[in-house]
């Protein structure tokens, strides 16, 4: 796993990218010199001729941008591969949104084209996508061939142990596979590790277990991965194993810091992105407003307390999407699947997001930024931090509109899925960086997108 945008990235994924990015550059390429190339000289041309200097420059900065809408529309994530009815939708919908953003490219850098320019920019897109189906087929057939799965074994009897083993098994769309499940003390009767053809020992081992050190350290010397499950949590599955880490390994773990100066930049970049925002969707609020005022009698928003940085109350704002007695007669409680106390236009506005663009004043105020945990109401924060251990480490930092947890966990709705997005949270927590913020912010444009968890 190679470390990048305060995450482990996949390297099987990284390497997919740049073949289809190298794919994509030979197609355009191919396809400018073809257009540039009169009829008649096209098999009369000598090899020379093909070097074109800026074609290979406009093919470079077009492979790019289509390069760049497949990974915001999700087409890299390590589970995309298995879900064919998925990938077709999310490929579709790269290459529509493929199609303006090439078209803006083109027309910055002025191509004159011999033929059609729309027609020709089209072609381009449906080359790129037969490239990309017969390259994820090729990939496929060598997952299928388990070329790339990383085959794990588990150490460890117990709750730990079987907890992890269950959690592997699952996750077979993320090129992992259960080799099985040992006690500590059977290590020394594998054999040679690279005979058994095992990527990785993840170490699930209870504080009463005696590990063979001597044994775990050949093995590693042998080039086998040497794991302890809460660091199998953080680097594969993107997530802080809330069951087995203390606040010591929070203490004494990587990460969890934060200078002025990134602080300084970070804010200066919620303010521009909040103004920008502003600035572009205002004709699209007022339109929302006035659906609002039109659809269901009640104030356009929505004010209510939340706990923000270092448990800090603050008023968040949001466009109403309930009727005004969505609560009578009972405390707060969460949205439910199809929540009838939901309006006509509040169904659109939860299921695209747009409800929450008044909170681009919040972050403007800097009571939330732009990226970060989702700020939850004072009693639900209360009943949560006594039943759910480190609930409250998530307020170290700002709260945010979107963030690690909502580009990669539905809507929680349970005490259940609050401990599994907290563990998706102190993850963020834990890697915090500008770079990991601007890949979940390019991520929530995917979910917003295909409505991913909206309720």
């Amino acid at each position: 796993m190679a470390r990048s945008f305060g995450r482990y990235l996949s390297l099987e994924m990284v390497i997919l990218c740049l073949i289809e990015l190298i794919l994509s550059f030979m197609l355009i390429y191919a396809m400018l010199v073809a257009a540039a190339v009169p009829e008649a000289a096209r098999f009369h041309t000598s090899l020379f001729f093909w070097v074109r200097p800026e074609s290979a420059n406009l093919a470079a900065m077009l492979a790019f941008a289509i390069g760049a809408t497949s990974v915001t529309i999700g087409l890299y994530r390590p589970t995309m591969y298995l879900q064919r009815r998925r990938f077709l939708i999310y490929a579709a919908a790269a290459t529509l949104l493929a199609f303006p953003v090439t078209l803006a490219v083109s027309e910055t850098l002025k191509i004159q084209l011999s033929h059609s320019y729309l027609l020709w920019v089209a072609k381009v897109l449906l080359s790129w996508a037969g490239c990309i189906l017969l390259s994820r087929w090729v990939f496929a057939l060598a997952v299928r061939h388990k070329i790339f799965v990383r085959t794990v074994l588990v150490l460890g009897r117990g709750p730990r142990a079987d907890r992890l083993t269950g959690v592997i098994r699952r996750q077979q769309g993320r090129l992992f596979e259960l080799a099985g499940q040992l006690d500590p003390a059977q290590v020394c009767a594998l054999g040679p590790p690279n005979r058994q053809k095992i990527w990785g020992l993840v170490i699930a081992a209870g504080r009463k277990e005696r590990l063979p050190i001597e044994q775990l350290l050949a093995c590693k010397l042998r080039g086998v991965q040497v794991l302890e499950d809460v660091s199998f949590w953080e680097r594969h599955l993107g997530q802080i194993d809330l069951a087995n880490a203390d606040p010591n390994w929070l203490l004494f773990a990587d990460g969890f810091s934060s200078g002025p100066v990134a602080d300084a930049v970070r804010r200066a970049v919620d303010i521009a992105i909040s103004l920008l925002f502003l600035i572009f969707t205002l004709p699209l609020m007022l339109v929302v407003a006035a659906s609002i005022k039109f659809d269901s009698p009640g104030p356009v928003f929505y004010r209510q307390e939340r706990v923000g940085l270092h448990g800090r109350a603050f008023t968040l704002l949001k466009f109403r999407s309930m009727r005004t007695d969505a609560e009578a007669g009972g405390g707060p409680r969460w949205a439910s699947q199809n929540d009838p106390r939901v309006t006509r236009v509040g169904a659109f506005i939860r299921s695209t997001r747009i409800d929450e663009l008044p909170q681009l004043l919040n972050v403007l105020q800097g009571e939330m930024s732009f990226i970060g945990p989702r700020p939850e109401r004072p009693l639900f924060v209360e009943e949560l931090g006594r039943v759910i251990p480190l609930y409250s480490d998530r307020t170290w930092v700002k709260p945010g509109i979107t963030g690690w947890a909502q580009v990669n966990f539905p809507y929680g709705a349970s005490v259940e899925d609050a401990r599994e997005k907290l563990s998706y949270d102190l993850y963020y927590v834990k890697n915090r960086s500008l770079l990991l913020d601007l890949l979940i912010l390019i991520s929530t444009i995917r979910v917003i997108l295909f409505r991913e968890g909206a309720r």
